[in-house]
């Protein structure tokens, strides 16, 4: 399904395959040979997403853009990318040749090299950089810039280098104390409730 959203309806390349229940909604480019499989979701939002050359995203996966701090956070993916069953990239630059693998998630303002590469389950939080070749191993955290890789059992680690990250100002706009979780996630679904008003305009091609 091709959603025109904030003026602008996806394009896919006539050499490229979209699935049928598939959703491609505003300023969606899918390159040539590119496939994007059943049930995925690319909601480009008030940026961008720009899927590459024979670069797959398979059943189910969800990229979303977005725009709503003032900064242009497109989600672009390299040529020869895959994007694996139920994984989620946020606003994120994903490099030619990457490999997310089934239920990984790419946060905002993160950026992979080439080659890089996301094992089940594992989280690539905001702002993260992943050198070319990288490999994220499975249902790991990677983390900060250089990159870090936080282990299940480093449950102690893991908040503060997840408050180092400013999550909430780099999704969101919202700045507030570590602390404050209740305040900072009402914020946060008003800016999304805000962002997400503008699809009342969509319109199905």
């Amino acid at each position: 399904m091709l959603i025109r959203h904030r003026d602008h309806t996806p394009e896919v390349h006539p050499d490229a395959y979209v699935a049928p229940n598939a959703t491609l909604v505003g300023d969606v480019r899918v390159g040539p040979h590119a496939r994007v499989m059943y049930g995925a979701v690319l909601d480009a939002e008030g940026s961008r997403i720009e899927v590459g050359a024979t670069a797959i995203v398979a059943e189910h996966a969800v990229l979303r853009a977005t725009a709503v701090t003032g900064t242009d956070r497109p989600v672009l993916l390299g040529d020869h990318t895959f994007v694996g069953p139920h994984a989620t990239v946020l606003g994120a630059e994903v490099g030619r040749c990457c490999y997310l693998a089934a239920q990984t998630t790419v946060l905002h303002g993160t950026v992979l090299g080439p080659g890089a590469s996301v094992a089940v389950g594992a989280l690539v939080h905001a702002g993260t950089e992943l050198p070319g070749e990288f490999f994220v191993p499975p249902h790991t955290t990677a983390i900060s810039s250089p990159v870090r890789v936080l282990t299940p059992d480093q449950r102690d680690e893991v908040p503060e280098a997840i408050r180092a990250t400013r999550f909430s100002a780099q999704a969101f706009g919202v700045e507030n104390d570590w602390q404050d979780r209740a305040r900072r996630y009402a914020e946060a679904t008003e800016v999304r409730s805000a962002e997400f008003a503008e699809h009342r305009h969509d319109i199905v091609k």
